[in-house]
């Protein structure tokens, strides 16, 4: 079997990671601070629809690099409000939609983030509206990561878009230098 590959230098590197564009999920709601984020640093965002995540992001065409049409990267993050967000997802009418979501998301780097920077001592301490006790919470949340290699991070909602920019940058950093 012949591979074609091409490498690019540390210029071009640069020079193609700059042209990134965040996609954002048409489903996704109550995202203002992200996009102001990105309005506020420069960073081109679209709509899309997306069968996995809330945010991606694609190298579009630039022929001068040799780019002839957009390039969609692998990978997604997958943003929730909250720890009850979160926790609802385990609800029994929302885990067979969302282990479906996590089953796509294992193909690609996939990304967890709660906006909340206490969410993991709320998830200890059952500070979340359910029934769920703290164990079965963190034990189903522990066991999907394993199982479809996710991590799952909490922050800030203020950092969020500045996470999600920086996570794809260095992700399509890294696939062009392979």
């Amino acid at each position: 079997m012949v591979v074609l590959t091409y490498r690019y230098s540390k210029s071009e590197i640069e020079r193609i990671i700059e042209t990134i564009v965040i996609t954002v999920d048409t489903r996704e709601k109550k995202n203002e601070h992200i996009r102001e984020y990105f309005a506020l640093k420069g960073i081109p965002f679209v709509n899309r629809t997306m069968r996995t995540g809330d945010y991606g992001c694609y190298i579009p065409a630039n022929e001068d690099m040799g780019i002839m049409r957009d390039l969609h990267v692998s990978g997604c993050v997958e943003r929730k409000a909250t720890v009850d967000e979160l926790v609802g997802n385990f609800s029994s009418k929302n885990r067979t939609r969302f282990e479906n979501e996590l089953i796509r998301a294992s193909r690609a780097p996939f990304t967890l983030l709660i906006e909340d920077i206490e969410g993991y001592r709320k998830i200890l301490e059952g500070n979340y509206r359910s029934q769920y006790t703290p164990q079965a919470l963190l034990g189903s949340l522990k066991s999907f990561e394993a199982r479809y290699g996710f991590t799952t991070f909490y922050i800030e909602p203020a950092l969020t878009g500045n996470y999600i920019y920086h996570h794809f940058k260095y992700l399509v950093k890294e696939l062009l230098k392979s």
